[in-house]
């Protein structure tokens, strides 16, 4: 007899790096419906930013994701300098490349590692993560730092490429093209890994697009979607980077995990590619538009407008708006857009028909950030609906809690 159960998975879960809760509709074993529910870890990063000048607001915006504390960054520091006019010298384009592309060698490592743990591949999880030290290990010659490099400044980069860290890099890139191929012919050769991730939360190339997907998870579907190939910025335009999708390699695209693992393995070895050209071409000249930080934020303080920047991150395309208001020196206001944003709307497509024991696998397949993507969620007191609501509401409720106040003063 069929029996029919609505089971949650998430917020904290064993198999889950991530604070979500999935309710899943259960036929037996069987996924045939899912909810997704957000709303466990919202910071308001986008909120405190408004008492802090845009130098300020870098620290905040390298916070937002541990993983991609760069790629947020730079997008940010490009919205800046979009409102503000400011240029960028080349030699610090092109390192800005070069830390990106370390990230992205970074999180896709630590993605495919995790991927390995959550089918309880534990080998393969430890091979992976023995290969992700070396590259943080570069990051760390760079900044200091293995995490939130502070790299990046308005208008330019701190730390320059030494003698040093030019040696450190064309090392990494030398072992990782000796030592990676190992392991990812260990997973994909193995026949209980492919079972595991084959044909296991597919999402189409039409649904893909339909619901707006992102990055990997997207080019795993079989569209060709990377801002570093249509909408080049920094120094990719001198690097001809081409969106690696399956069918490239294997003819077909299937839009499930064993998918978005190929991609992001084949990406690993597109961006030692990159490094590799970001190190020969990498051209003279100064990193900083300008190094004097009172000057800086003097002609930061004048500035007026609005500027727009769209990356493409290690989980796809993020996205930041900033708002500078002459006279004051704040931020008047900035919108972040991260990646997990879009491709999280796909999740109840990637569920259906598979098995509950594939759930968290699924979940993680789009290597989700809840950090980056949480908005606030408002719940009536007296009734316990809750919705996610507008800036345009949010704003009407704010008028309307003034207007009751104001008439009590008067009353």
């Amino acid at each position: 007899m069929e029996k029919k159960y609505k089971v949650p998975i998430g917020p904290v879960h064993v198999g889950l790096k991530e604070p979500i809760t999935a309710w899943l509709d259960l036929e037996g074993e069987k996924i045939v419906g899912a909810t997704v529910r957000p709303g466990a870890i919202h910071r308001g990063i986008e909120f405190m930013a408004r008492d802090r000048n845009p130098i300020q607001v870098i620290y905040l915006s390298e916070r937002i994701c541990g993983i991609c504390s760069f790629a947020h960054v730079v997008c940010f520091l490009r919205a800046v300098e979009d409102a503000a006019s400011i240029p960028v010298p080349p030699r610090a384009q092109y390192i800005r490349a070069l830390v990106l592309e370390l990230e992205r060698l970074h999180s896709h490592m630590l993605w495919a590692g995790v991927a390995c743990y959550t089918i309880g591949f534990d080998s393969a999880f430890h091979l992976g993560m023995v290969l992700r030290e070396r590259v943080m290990d570069v990051l760390e010659v760079l900044s200091g730092n293995r995490v939130n490099y502070g790299v990046a400044t308005v208008g330019g980069v701190r730390w320059d490429v030494t003698a040093e860290l030019s040696k450190t890099v064309k090392d990494m890139v030398k072992y990782y093209k000796r030592e990676f191929s190992p392991f990812y012919d260990v997973v994909t050769a193995d026949p209980i890994a492919k079972a595991r991730l084959r044909d296991v939360g597919v999402l189409t190339y039409e649904e893909a697009i339909a619901h707006s997907a992102v990055g990997p998870t997207v080019r795993a579907s079989g569209v060709r979607a990377d801002l570093r190939e249509s909408s080049p910025y920094e120094a990719y335009v001198d690097f001809g980077v081409k969106a690696v999708v399956p069918q490239d390699y294997y003819g077909k695209a299937y839009g499930d995990v064993f998918d978005r693992f190929l991609v992001r393995v084949h990406e690993v070895y597109q961006s030692l590619d990159i490094i590799e050209k970001v190190m020969e071409g990498l051209p003279e000249g100064d990193i900083m538009w300008e190094k004097n930080l009172n000057k800086v934020l003097a002609y930061l303080k004048k500035a007026e407008g609005t500027g727009m920047s769209s990356i493409e991150a290690p989980r796809g395309d993020d996205t930041h708006v900033v708002h500078l208001d002459g006279g004051d020196e704040n931020v008047t206001w900035w919108k972040v857009r991260a990646p997990t944003y879009s491709n999280a709307v796909s999740w109840p497509l990637m569920f259906k028909d598979n098995e509950l024991a594939d759930a968290p696998l699924i979940i993680n397949s789009i290597d989700p950030c809840i950090s980056c993507m949480e908005r606030m969620l408002v719940t009536d007191a007296s009734s316990g609906d809750q919705k996610v609501v507008t800036r345009t509401e949010l704003l009407e409720k704010c008028r309307e809690k003034t207007r009751r106040l104001m008439q009590n003063d008067r009353n």
